[in-house]
């Protein structure tokens, strides 16, 4: 297979006026945040369960304190800064030329990068609600907090973000599918298009171009127009937003 230039991706996006851009993981890992799949990922770290079945709604239930434990110490990077992807993005979006970022990360840095159109497929760190009374609790709290944190009200405060055996929000499927269908250019990186019902959101594009931008292959790579084995950030940074 031969792969892309950035030449042809800078003819592709100064010809396109709704890019939607689809990323998963390897957009975050640049700014220091763990993927869950790659070889140093979080799944091959060991804890005493594996991570699938901590960050599941039945082990959140169960074993709350035990959850938290875990979450606090991976899943709260409160520290990381937006990278060249999502700065690149951001510009796009000011230019007139982006329409949507959808995205299965959950760190919020496409919105501290300046995207205002973000559908975030699995929820976001950044949001956190009472089970009982939906009163809102930033991640700082949670961060700060120990044991299970507790609303006011009594109630368990559980992060907005999209555990196992839970389901995505209707409203931003609805979104993310509108944007791709729409789209005249979409953009795919940093993931591996494995995990569904995400994954399958691709198929919903009925533009002109498909730009993959992965450092693995992954099973799209025949229906892409635009193919990179690289960091998502490494070409991106590259573009000129005209």
């Amino acid at each position: 297979m031969k792969l892309a230039t950035i030449e042809e991706l800078q003819r592709v996006i100064d010809n396109s006026k709704k890019i939607v851009f689809f990323g998963g993981a390897g957009v975050s890992t640049e700014s220091g945040i763990p993927d869950f799949r790659s070889v140093d990922g979080l799944y091959n770290q060991k804890y005493d369960y594996p991570p699938e079945e901590i960050l599941s709604h039945t082990f959140f239930m169960k074993k709350t304190e035990e959850f938290y434990r875990f979450y606090r110490d991976k899943m709260l990077c409160l520290d990381k800064k937006p990278n060249k992807a999502h700065l690149k993005l951001a510009e796009l979006e000011r230019a007139g030329k982006l329409s949507a970022v959808v995205t299965q990360n959950i760190d919020g840095l496409h919105q501290a990068a300046g995207s205002r159109r973000v559908y975030e497929l699995h929820g976001s760190v950044l949001r956190n609600y009472c089970r009982n009374c939906r009163r809102f609790y930033s991640a700082e709290f949670i961060k700060n907090s120990e044991g299970v944190p507790r609303c006011e009200c009594g109630g368990i405060i559980k992060p907005d973000v999209v555990l196992y055996e839970e389901g995505l929000s209707d409203s931003v499927v609805t979104g993310a599918l509108n944007a791709i269908q729409t789209a005249d250019t979409l953009i795919i990186a940093g993931t591996s298009l494995t995990v569904y019902p995400a994954a399958g959101f691709i198929r919903y594009f009925r533009g002109d171009t498909i730009v993959l931008i992965n450092r693995d292959s992954t099973p799209y790579d025949s229906h892409a127009d635009l193919v990179f084995r690289d960091k998502v950030g490494e070409v991106l940074g590259q573009i000129k937003v005209n």
